[in-house]
């Protein structure tokens, strides 16, 4: 492998920037020192430190660097070596095979938060394959045809709370956070189609899970900071963050044991995720309440914050160009029309709405990519990668690379048209492999649901002044919320029961 990597010269670079009005013996001093020190010490940490600190985007660095040196980039922090692999091969090598497991170290950090319980050993998390593929079974009948398809009555009523409330404020001049509305819909839509829960967050703004789950995300992303919660000032957020982490494990708990009592009292249980989670608890010999919650709060904050992302970046990107807001909103109007419940058959002739949600996909997915550990040595695109390497792959830095999609930084659907070529193994928003996302087709229909009403019913338009920034808080999201106006599309347009 290359000693000396682009991420290194990069360091080296930005060390010699700084000496440019000192004395010439003093500068040169100062860049070796700053070498030295932070090159073989702590690697690139100084460098991600400082950008988390500030708030700002590592990944599109990350790019650059890709984009400069090639494929394969090694990052140093302390002793431990990962490597960035950004090429098909490498994807398709590492993801696709079950025996690379998920990074320990890297997975572990979110084990818990400030000492409090977080994703423990769910099923985002777990390492050891066997646990893994054990729990994978017992949830994928929560994840079948069947029960997808029964999903539908549930997704248009919780998409229409949201076309109501959006209603409220389509005069064309308030202006509200399509992020945060949309957070609030997938909320209520996890929590009754997975947990059986009434949560109402569209309706109750005193509600305090939205903000509960906002604040542990942003605690997953500043335990990166060394020494975060000893740090002055921050011991507010860290108590936060932590009691957050209480309420929803407390409201886990509850609807575990009154769905556990439901089910010894003879009463149906509904094939939902959370009977599923149960049966798995009943085939266990040692019963484990606590990696019950673990996927509790896996499903929970994975399976409304992410789906809310990707739509709120949507919104963003249509509202950018108007001619694909015009061809889908005609594609919606042809296949829907007026009609207010949407079918299941409804969704395989959104052609055009699936290509925009998976280009969305493609330039901000809401999840970067993944980790894998490899303990014996390996060669990729001729390069030596040594053993016990931790290994990153981003769809979001291939999403974005030349060498993978022609002029990447421009938004077009076309690209996943049924005659395009097909993007093999440098997309992958929902990971790949036997590690790829169990709820992929479930975000998607639910996806389909709220971004179709929302095309049927209404124009939008962007506030000015906002940046399209991304923001890392745990999931990618949209630095500014995606600030909106809203007005009806046609008072003629009204909606079939």
């Amino acid at each position: 492998m290359r000693r000396k990597t682009g991420a290194t010269l990069v360091l080296l670079h930005r060390a010699t920037r700084i000496t440019v009005h000192t004395k010439p013996c003093v500068g040169i001093l100062v860049t070796l020192l700053t070498f030295v020190f932070c090159s073989f010490l702590f690697g690139h940490l100084p460098i991600l430190w400082r950008m988390l600190r500030k708030r700002e985007f590592m990944h599109d660095l990350f790019l650059q660097w890709a984009e400069k040196y090639g494929p394969i980039v090694r990052l140093n922090a302390f002793h431990r070596v990962s490597v960035m692999i950004l090429s098909p091969e490498g994807v398709k090598e590492f993801l696709m095979s079950p025996q690379y497991p998920k990074d320990r170290l890297v997975y572990g950090r979110i084990f818990n938060l400030f000492g409090e319980r977080f994703l423990g050993n769910g099923l985002v998390t777990v390492c050891n394959h066997e646990h893994w593929h054990k729990q994978r079974k017992i949830m994928d009948p929560a994840f079948s045809r069947t029960y997808l398809i029964g999903l539908m009555e549930t997704f248009n009523e919780k998409a229409e709370d949201l076309m109501e409330k959006l209603e409220e404020k389509a005069d064309g001049k308030k202006e509200f956070s399509m992020l945060r509305m949309m957070n609030r819909v997938t909320m209520d839509i996890i929590a009754k189609v997975a947990f059986g829960l009434e949560l109402n967050a569209l309706s109750d703004d005193q509600t305090p899970f939205p903000h509960a789950v906002t604040l542990v995300l942003e605690g997953m992303t500043k335990t990166r900071i060394p020494l975060f919660q000893y740090m002055p000032g921050k011991q507010k957020l860290v108590k936060e963050v932590k009691e957050s982490l209480k309420l929803l494990r407390r409201v886990g708990k509850e609807c575990i044991d009154r769905r556990r009592e439901a089910i010894q009292n003879g009463k149906e249980a509904t094939l939902d995720i959370l009977t599923q989670i149960l049966k798995g608890d009943a085939l266990e010999e040692t019963r484990d309440d606590e990696n019950i919650l673990d996927n509790f709060i896996t499903f929970f904050v994975a399976g409304h914050e992410t789906t809310a992302n990707q739509l709120s970046f949507t919104v963003m990107a249509l509202a950018q160009h108007p001619e694909i807001l015009k061809r889908l909103q005609a594609e919606v109007d042809d296949v829907l029309g007026a009609k207010r419940d949407i079918g299941y058959e409804d969704l395989g002739k959104l052609a055009y709405l699936s290509q925009v949600l998976k280009e969305s996909l493609r330039l901000y997915p809401p999840v970067p990519g993944t980790v894998r550990w490899m303990e014996k040595e390996h060669v990729i695109n001729g390069i030596r990668i040594p053993a016990n390497t931790t290994l990153v792959f981003s769809t979001y830095i291939m999403g974005r690379m030349e060498r993978y999609f022609k002029d990447p930084l421009t938004f077009n659907p076309d690209r996943f048209s049924r005659d395009a070529p097909k993007p093999y193994y440098c997309y992958f928003p929902f990971s790949l492999g036997p590690r790829s996302c169990i709820g992929q087709v479930f975000a998607q229909m639910e996806a389909k649901v709220v971004m179709a009403k929302l095309l049927q019913r209404f124009e939008f338009q962007l506030v000015p002044g906002q940046s399209f920034k991304l923001l890392e808080a745990g999931t990618f999201r949209p630095l500014d919320g995606v600030m909106c106006k809203l007005k009806p599309r046609s008072p003629a347009r009204g909606c079939q029961a």
